[in-house]
């Protein structure tokens, strides 16, 4: 079992930056494939990037794509998700989670960080 702690969430304007962290020890981190999700009031969590245990193969969903940008240091046991031109609609606990299933839902991704609220006001 992996274990996920995600850090670097906040209050931030629209049109802003952040960037998040997820740490993970546990199983050999270089051997997982990682995603974010997240998940806003009253609505259900809905997938965010995801990136190969190589870091070369990546993917979003098309409401992030060309604003955030998922990368790793498996060296540092650590994946990342930069996140630029923030807006309202972006604000949402973001989780990080290790991909076992072929598809980018979240029934075929385990090991659940706590989240880390993120807030973008207008």
């Amino acid at each position: 079992q992996v274990q996920l702690v995600e850090s670097g969430g906040g209050l931030v304007q629209a049109g802003g930056s952040l960037r998040l962290s997820c740490a993970a020890s546990g199983r050999t981190f270089s051997n997982e494939d990682m995603g974010w999700f997240r998940q806003a009031p009253g609505k259900e969590r809905e997938f965010v990037a995801a990136i190969s245990r190589s870091g070369y193969s990546t993917f979003y969903a098309d409401s992030v794509k060309g604003r955030f940008t998922i990368s790793r240091d498996n060296a540092k046991n650590t994946v990342y998700l930069q996140m630029n031109s923030l807006k309202p609609e972006d604000t949402a606990v973001y989780y990080c989670a290790v991909k076992v299933g072929y598809t980018y839902t979240g029934a075929d991704f385990g090991s659940w960080g706590q989240g880390t609220q993120v807030t973008v006001s207008s």
